[in-house]
């Protein structure tokens, strides 16, 4: 059994999934970590086939799984593919154009030996180092986003709930996304939102950051389905929250 199963989601990204597969695998081997990476990649442009590319040369096809379509259908589904066909003791996702690189896993994982439920990057902690920011009218954007979700779903005290490298005890992974619904972007709201229903401690580690200027989200029809999804976590998951503890980690 791996110890770890890395979830990487993928739109069209064949520009950079060759390096980030690249990284993963030297991290890993230079560790000795049992893994192993599922590619849940959407699009035509050939990162699907460029992985499986990566998986042969690499002598690693083994531990590389590679899901996907012509059609996109979305970060959060293809995430959730992702965890119901992942076999590790741990469970988590990067992004594929590496904006946080796979070695700040180092800061993740003795929380996660120590038996932490929820392990999540964030680029907003005091220790957090941003190497490229997000353009000024995105950083406004976010400051917004976050007023919003606050006030729709609460996790007033997950400072970030956007970035995109995450990890879990494969039980509870596997437990929040069986109950998750959302495709699009708001899927990691939804998964936090659960967690904090169930209790479950959500620990908050600095992380290195670096925008990539390539926001595959629409400005105006991607943030009106945003609000859309944020609504309907509240209304679609009813049940009583119960207390949990959330926490910041300084440890860079």
């Amino acid at each position: 059994m791996p110890l770890l199963s890395l979830i990487i989601p993928a739109y069209n990204e064949v520009s950079s999934i060759r390096r980030t597969l690249g990284e993963a695998i030297e991290y890993f081997d230079s560790r000795r970590m049992a893994f192993e990476i599922i590619v849940c990649a959407d699009g035509t442009d050939g990162t699907r086939e460029a992985t499986r590319e990566v998986a042969i040369s690499s002598g690693h096809e083994r531990d590389i799984t590679i899901f996907g379509s012509a059609e996109r259908k979305g970060k959060g589904r293809g995430i959730r593919e992702g965890v119901r066909h992942a076999k590790g003791e741990l469970i988590g996702f990067a992004d594929a154009d590496n904006k946080t690189p796979i070695t700040e896993f180092d800061k993740m994982l003795p929380f996660l030996d120590s038996g932490h439920e929820v392990v999540i990057g964030s680029r907003a902690l005091r220790e957090s180092r941003i190497e490229r920011s997000q353009p000024l009218y995105r950083r406004l954007g976010s400051k917004g986003f976050g007023l919003l979700m606050h006030a729709c779903v609460g996790l007033n005290d997950v400072v970030d709930t956007q970035c995109g490298f995450k990890f879990f005890q494969a039980v509870v992974a596997k437990e929040l996304f069986l109950r998750q619904h959302i495709d699009g972007y708001m899927f990691d709201v939804e998964i936090l939102y659960l967690a904090r229903q169930q209790g479950y401690r959500i620990t908050q580690v600095p992380v290195r950051w670096r925008d990539d200027g390539d926001s595959r989200l629409p400005l105006v029809s991607g943030n009106l389905r945003n609000v859309r999804d944020l609504v309907s976590i509240r209304w679609r998951h009813k049940k009583h929250t119960s207390p949990v503890a959330v926490s910041s980690r300084d440890c860079s």
